[in-house]
């Protein structure tokens, strides 16, 4: 067969298109294209052939041709908000890691603030670069509230997003983390646990709110009135003052480990120790959490859990169209992770603090 000529003096080769290989491997260039789109009706020798043609040549597919021919752009769209938060962030890198372990490339679409006209601003942006479907992180209510107005036939999947206003939704199970969280806490023998809440409007705040209220009123103890941060230390700082000066304040459950950095920060300053006086629990196992003073104990999220199943979720329906997915929610159970802010020594009945005042 021949062989692509070298090129002459002064000038550069060609590189190798697709009538190359199906002359080199003595087939169609249809056969040459099935074995590129991995058709099973190609028979194992010719594969072979076809393959060994490609490799001779350094034959590259036109990836946007393929595209057209195919109306498969092997791209997945992600709509996100606030990557400097450590759930947000960590999502996105867990759906960015599934979607290239499915052999997709992502294109990312951040807001900076989750109201309607972000939204529909970034599935725009998305659906011009012809991405096969999309996933939106939605944490707060605004962004799901705002999908009511995407295109119907594009395939979406919501993270963390509620009832996801009719679309398909993959999260955390917030509600059983805060459960576990607060029982633990009362397995100590707190009375009660008291609450630094996440801010209003954000769907895992609320979810951690009600398991924490479910658990207590399940115990049979009285529900303290929550309060509320803003997800930073200083917020959690902020309440962790308020609560330092309580005495009768025995545990508390922090909607995440950031804020919980600064409750402990508060309690240190005002002569509170934890574990001794107060027990601690936060949420997210952040990494430097194991190496606060002391170490927190939380609630760990799976975030690569949670991107394997929204990217598989998304080419469900991108593959089938399957109508039966909407308003489908799948859950990924978290898991407590004790350390010593809730146990250490054993505490005793009376603290330090009461019989100090």
């Amino acid at each position: 067969m021949a062989r692509n000529a070298p090129a002459a003096p002064g000038h550069t080769q060609r590189p190798a298109v697709m009538a190359d290989v199906a002359r080199l491997a003595g087939v169609s260039q249809q056969t040459v294209s099935r074995v590129l789109n991995h058709h099973p009706s190609v028979s194992p020798g010719t594969r072979t052939r076809v393959l060994a043609a490609i490799e001779e040549l350094g034959y590259r597919p036109n990836s946007a041709a393929r595209a057209l021919a195919s109306k498969r752009t092997k791209v997945i769209g992600v709509v996100g908000f606030d990557a400097s938060l450590y759930g947000p962030a960590s999502t996105l890198a867990g759906l960015e890691q599934a979607a290239h372990s499915a052999g997709y490339f992502v294109s990312v679409a951040s807001m900076r603030a989750p109201d309607g006209d972000a939204v529909q601003q970034a599935l725009r942006r998305l659906t011009s670069q012809s991405v096969e479907g999309v996933v939106v992180i939605a944490p707060q209510r605004a962004t799901v509230d705002a999908l009511a107005d995407a295109p119907a036939d594009l395939p979406l999947v919501v993270v963390e997003g509620g009832d996801g206003n009719g679309r398909p939704v993959v999260c955390v199970d917030q509600v059983a983390g805060a459960r576990l969280a607060t029982r633990h806490l009362l397995d100590q023998g707190a009375p009660t646990v008291w609450h630094v809440a996440g801010p209003d409007g954000w769907l895992e705040a609320q979810n951690r709110i009600t398991g924490w209220r479910e658990e207590l009123r399940d115990a049979g103890a009285e529900a303290p009135e929550p309060l509320r941060g803003d997800w930073s230390p200083a917020s959690g700082y902020s309440a962790g003052q308020l609560l330092a000066e309580r005495s009768d304040v025995r545990a508390v459950f922090v909607a995440n480990d950031q804020m919980a950095l600064g409750v402990l920060r508060a309690f240190h300053e005002h002569g509170v120790s934890v574990p001794d006086d107060v027990l601690v629990a936060g949420f997210d196992d952040v990494p430097e959490s194991a190496y606060f003073t002391p170490p927190l104990t939380t609630v760990r999220q799976d975030f690569d859990a949670v991107g394997r199943r929204s990217i598989d979720l998304l080419l469900e329906l991108i593959d089938t169209a399957a109508e039966n997915a909407s308003g489908r929610t799948t859950t990924v159970a978290p898991e407590l992770v004790v350390r010593q802010s809730s146990v250490g020594r054993r505490r005793r009945r009376t603290s330090r603090r009461k019989s100090e005042r």
